[in-house]
């Protein structure tokens, strides 16, 4: 590896041809949202599934609802061109709670890691014997303490 790489991407070129390529693909929808929207739309409809071309999306009230059925063309065109392709076919909306997104200011809560005993830092190293690859290894072996600590 020359250079380090976006996760997503490892996972893009992983899952290239597979059906979770699919749903990998379906999943940046909730990403996009706000984006393609805007910040009014999203606090009052968020997307909740998604299957066949069809996105579901719980709204807060019948106006909204109203409102944006009016909009579906204009809302599946601005969803699919954040996306840059054509997944979204069609809107469903059910009426529901919708969740604030969090503010752009807030920072995640830092997960509270422990201490490993040394049966798991053992564990970890033989789990990982197998990588030849030093560099493979040892983030190999990083991905998993990381998990332990956070458990």
């Amino acid at each position: 590896m020359r250079r380090p790489v976006a996760v997503a991407d490892l996972l893009s070129a992983i899952l290239r041809g597979t059906p979770a390529e699919k749903r990998l693909k379906e999943g940046r929808i909730w990403l996009v949202w706000e984006d393609a929207v805007g910040s009014r739309i999203a606090s009052h409809a968020r997307p909740a599934a998604f299957r066949d071309g069809t996105l579901t999306l719980t709204v807060d009230s019948a106006p909204w609802m109203q409102q944006l059925n009016y909009l579906k063309r204009e809302l599946i065109a601005k969803v699919n061109g954040e996306l840059g392709e054509e997944l979204v076919k069609e809107l469903y909306m059910k009426a529901g709670r919708v969740s604030a997104p969090p503010a752009p200011d807030e920072k995640p809560q830092a997960a509270k890691r422990r201490e490993l005993s040394e049966e798991e830092r053992t564990w970890i190293a033989e789990q990982s014997q197998s990588v030849s690859d030093p560099e493979l290894r040892a983030v190999f072996e990083s991905l998993i303490r990381k998990d332990r600590e956070n458990h």
